[in-house]
């Protein structure tokens, strides 16, 4: 099958489970306990005026009725306001996501080099010390309770030691002051990105140390690293440039879907560091029954998921033709 079929395939395949995914959302969220309204009705409003609250937010019509208006609205690109800020939920959604992405994206393609760089020298000495040692720090790294460490980064380097802000992505001092330039606030996120940052390193760099060295250790069987070695090629030179990039490719799918799930924010590193995120945004829409705001987080979350695994896999196909068939 030629690539660009295969594309098209997968491409179509993506639309039909996405728009399950639509459906499905639209269901949950009506069947979810409480009511939104009531977190909008205003104690001084009339029983006439919620009712005609009501009618403006379509909540009045049958369900049918609403899904088809849910799926005109989102062709549309329209995803109402939210109920609890009053605003566009896309303006909202807007706001969040670069600093998700910002920290987040980081934190993964720096996890990333250093899982690769480590898991290639593990491997490399399989059996050893130095084996050893970065496994059981991969495995403890990895599994560790995200909230659990993320509150303990707060308690000793920002309590106890005072070198980093608690919480929040900026402070109102520097931000406020007229005579902050550019490198003064943006010196100011990072102060505030450190100890968020350092929390999601943790967390991923164990799991692609491991991912790396078990590649790594089959690729080394290869029949051409054999052939590397008869031919007396150095062992650096075969570590790095025969076996380590072959060994990386299982390391790149990870990064990739690990991106793209990065957009819900790590709801929990957002929740404990009070980071204003996509991630953070979903936790508190789903708490105050925000169905507008809820649902296009979800919506953007499974979109960019979706089509990064379309990337990957046609990135696969063309690495390898035996894929598509």
């Amino acid at each position: 099958m030629e690539l660009w079929k295969f594309a098209v395939r997968r491409l179509l395949q993506i639309i039909i489970i996405f728009f399950f995914i639509l459906t499905i959302l639209f269901v949950l969220f009506r069947l979810a306990p409480g009511d939104p309204v009531e977190r909008m009705v205003d104690p001084t409003m009339t029983p006439e005026d919620a009712q005609l609250l009501v009618v403006h937010l379509g909540l009045d019509q049958p369900i049918w009725k609403q899904y088809v208006y849910y799926l005109k609205n989102f062709v549309t690109g329209d995803f109402g306001n939210s109920f609890h800020y009053g605003r566009p939920v896309q303006d909202i959604i807007w706001e969040r996501l670069p600093n998700t992405i910002l920290l987040f994206t980081t934190s993964v393609i720096l996890a990333a080099l250093t899982g690769i760089f480590l898991g290639k020298i593990a491997a490399w000495h399989k059996g050893k010390r130095t084996d050893t040692l970065m496994t059981l720090g991969a495995l403890v790294t990895h599994t560790v309770f995200v909230p659990w460490l993320a509150l303990i980064m707060i308690w000793v380097f920002a309590y106890k030691m005072g070198w980093f802000p608690i919480t929040g992505i900026i402070s109102e001092d520097v931000w406020l002051d007229p005579n902050s330039g550019f490198v003064a606030k943006a010196l100011d996120v990072g102060h505030h990105m450190v100890l968020p940052l350092a929390t999601l390193f943790l967390i991923h760099f164990g799991s692609y140390l491991l991912i790396m060295r078990s590649s790594m250790l089959e690729t080394l069987k290869e029949d051409y690293i054999v052939t590397a070695r008869a031919k007396g090629l150095p062992e650096k030179i075969i570590r790095n440039h025969h076996a380590a990039p072959n060994a990386a490719l299982p390391v790149v799918t990870s990064v990739g879907l690990s991106l793209a799930f990065s957009i819900n924010g790590g709801a929990l590193t957002e929740t404990v560091f009070t980071w204003p995120g996509i991630g953070r945004e979903l936790v508190f829409s789903v708490s105050q029954n925000d169905y507008p705001l809820a649902q296009a987080s979800f919506l953007l979350i499974a979109l960019v998921v979706l089509l990064s695994n379309l990337v990957v896999d046609i990135l696969y196909a063309y690495l390898d033709p035996r894929i598509r068939y």
